[in-house]
This record gives C-alpha cells, sequence and structure tokens, in this order.
C-alpha cells in the first residue's frame, strides 16, 4: 500500500464488522451450539484483525514527528492566524457598519429637501 493513500475503506469496515459480533451475542440462540460459537469467533477474529491494521497504519502516520517545542510554534502561528482574521472581520463589519449608516443619513437629507417648501 503506497504511503500516500489514506485507507479509508479499513477504517468504514469496522463499525460493520463490530456490528456483526454483536448481532451474534445478542442472538435469542446466543452460544448455546458448536456453529453459533465458530461464527462468533470468527467475527470477533475479522473484527480484531481490521482494529490491529487501523492501528498499525494510524501509527505509521507520517506527520507525528513534532517535538513539544515545534507543536507550542505552530498552535502560536495558528492563534495569530486567527487573531488577524477576527481583527479583518471586525474591520470589515464596522466598514459594512459605517456604509449602511452613511446611506441612511443620504436618504435623510433627500428627504429634507424634497419636503421643504420653495422659497419664492
Amino acid at each position: 500500500m503506497p504511503e500516500t493513500v489514506f485507507p479509508v475503506t479499513l477504517y468504514e469496515e469496522l463499525l460493520p464488522k463490530l456490528v456483526d459480533v454483536l448481532e451474534l451475542t445478542q442472538k435469542t440462540d446466543g452460544i448455546a451450539n458448536p456453529q453459533s460459537k465458530q461464527k462468533l469467533l470468527q467475527a470477533t477474529n475479522t473484527f480484531k484483525n481490521a482494529i490491529a491494521q487501523a492501528k498499525e497504519f494510524s501509527n505509521n502516520l507520517r506527520g507525528g514527528e513534532l517535538t513539544i517545542e515545534e507543536q507550542d510554534d505552530v498552535i502560536q502561528l495558528l492563534e495569530t492566524l486567527r487573531e488577524r482574521k477576527r481583527a479583518q472581520l471586525r474591520d470589515f463589519a464596522s466598514r459594512t457598519a459605517t456604509t449602511k449608516t452613511t446611506g441612511m443619513l443620504m436618504d435623510m437629507e433627500l428627504d429634507s429637501v424634497a419636503s421643504t417648501p420653495a422659497s419664492s
């Protein structure tokens, strides 16, 4: 399996395999007979193997090599970026409010001029 491909199906198949195990344990006849025990054993082993593969893959993912200091630097960078974005949003919001207020004042001036009688 290439390192650049993430095996999504490996993780998608975990839940149905767990459901299989749970359904086998919840059947009304339980595991009273040897066939039921064998099915449960197979389903459990299949689930265990899938979990082991998923764990192995996740443990070998690249990108987890950052030291604590490097992680702190990344966090600081992201916090700085967040603050810049918030400042941009505040600036944008204040400009929008100013534009609306200016537009309303101009409308009122036009209305007051229109309602003023012409002087002779």
